[in-house]
């Protein structure tokens, strides 16, 4: 039921505008195949405990099997737009290149990022499911991300100014630095 007079193309226009990572999230189905969509709904959500989302339409398989059992937010890497593509409806020819699993979960191989979850919470979202996940195990490669703007995928450019934070070699936060000052419009 629309709640408001939003052209739905406009409103997906709209969101469109927002760059975002692309993931593509895996798990079994109800025979214990790997099973997966590309999605580019995701957000970190807590580092204590670790939790992770994503947001799947209501009406997909993907949405039937995560609900209640492990699954994994596969952080795709620039070099895998065609996995992309495979697990958006545009199946590849030889399928995709499967990895290493810390926990069982089906897992694709070179992501720039892996985050194996197991199911927290699922809350309503309209015609989407908010599926929210505990992050067990994760891996980290070099990888630079796949990103989607405009309906289009994109690879990351310059660095436009860079960040008010710096980090040590092993990844931790060391210094928080004065934040670039911004002239007003």
């Amino acid at each position: 039921m629309a709640t408001t007079s939003i052209d739905p193309r406009d409103l997906r226009h709209a969101f469109g505008r927002f760059g975002t990572g692309v993931t593509v999230v895996t798990t079994r189905n109800d025979e214990g195949e790997a099973h997966g969509a590309t999605v580019s709904a995701f957000t970190s959500v807590s580092l204590d405990p670790p939790l992770a989302q994503v947001t799947l339409m209501r009406e997909s398989k993907l949405s039937t099997y995560v609900a209640g059992q492990p699954f994994a937010i596969n952080i795709m890497s620039a070099a895998q737009q065609a996995t992309c593509l495979h697990f958006a409806g545009k199946p590849m020819t030889d399928g995709p290149v499967w990895g290493a699993s810390a926990t069982g979960v089906p897992v694709l191989a070179g992501n720039a990022a892996t985050l194996e979850c197991r199911p927290w919470a699922v809350y309503d979202g309209g015609d989407h499911l908010i599926v929210v996940g505990e992050v067990v195990a994760l891996e980290i490669t070099p990888g630079a991300p796949l990103l989607f703007f405009g309906g289009k995928f994109h690879h990351l450019g310059g660095l436009v100014g860079g960040a008010p934070w710096d980090f040590c070699g092993d990844g931790h936060l060391t210094q928080f630095t004065s934040v670039p000052q911004f002239a007003a419009v």
